[in-house]
């Protein structure tokens, strides 16, 4: 993705790391199985190294938990000042698609420039050129 955008990559990450206990999806009691039950967790996040208000364009990425993007998307969309910016969401995930979780995103934060998302399961550059030339990057 880097390579053809020509961006900057930063990670969002969350404060404390997710351990494989916590991402049991089979476990109702795990961590992320209770922060997803939860439409107002927002789990804290580490400080971007990159410093947001310098970019237009920003791309989220993110893998698809119980149909929407992990609650650390929302604790980031909050914690920065997105007005203003192209936000360009992809994602990936072992069953969904990135549909519904682009859906509640804008719908939760809908003054956003919000651009159409993809699933980015295995990118290859061609299809990457296709999508950002298909929303007009």
């Amino acid at each position: 993705m880097i390579l053809v955008t020509g961006g900057e990559l930063d990670a969002i990450l969350p404060v404390e790391p997710y351990t494989d206990a916590d991402l049991d999806w089979t476990d109702k009691q795990s961590r992320s199985s209770v922060e997803m039950g939860d439409p107002h967790a927002r789990p804290a996040i580490k400080l971007l190294q990159k410093n947001v208000v310098d970019y237009d364009m920003i791309f989220i990425g993110y893998p698809i938990w119980w149909d929407l993007a992990p609650r650390e998307m929302n604790t980031f969309m909050e914690c920065y000042d997105l007005r203003g910016k192209t936000i360009i969401p992809f994602a990936t995930s072992g069953g969904s698609s990135i549909a519904n979780s682009v859906k509640a995103l804008k719908r939760e934060y809908p003054a956003l420039n919000w651009k159409e998302g993809r699933l980015l399961n295995q990118p290859h550059e061609k299809m990457i050129r296709s999508w950002l030339d298909k929303v007009g990057i």
